[in-house]
């Protein structure tokens, strides 16, 4: 039994004042044609259970709590991108589930 490797891409941490750094993904641009695209996916598991994909959005001590965000494409001259949650589909049981929630408020 053997496991692929793991890659880390992370920005080092800042000073007690600072700001920790940004990573930026991103395809290029074009001015004729189409923009290239950024895909991000787990692996598959023939025995065993697939991967995960994990977005997170840092604590802080002070101040508003960071915003996870998504936009779909904006288009000038025809429809704008579509968004799209989809559920795993179960062959044997049922599907997998969506949850989206609010988190209480504190006092």
């Amino acid at each position: 039994v053997t496991t692929s490797g793991m890659i880390t891409v992370r920005s080092i941490n800042s000073g007690d004042a600072g700001t920790s750094g940004m990573l930026v993904f991103s395809s290029g641009s074009t001015s004729s044609g189409n923009s290239g695209a950024v895909v991000v996916g787990s692996g598959t598991a023939t025995q065993g259970r697939s991967g995960m994909i994990l977005l997170t959005v840092g604590s802080g001590t002070s101040g508003a709590g960071g915003s996870l965000q998504g936009f779909a494409g904006r288009s000038t001259v025809n429809t704008g991108g579509a968004v799209s949650v989809a559920s795993g589909e179960g062959t044997v049981t049922s599907s997998g589930m969506i949850t989206l929630r609010s988190i209480n408020s504190g006092d």
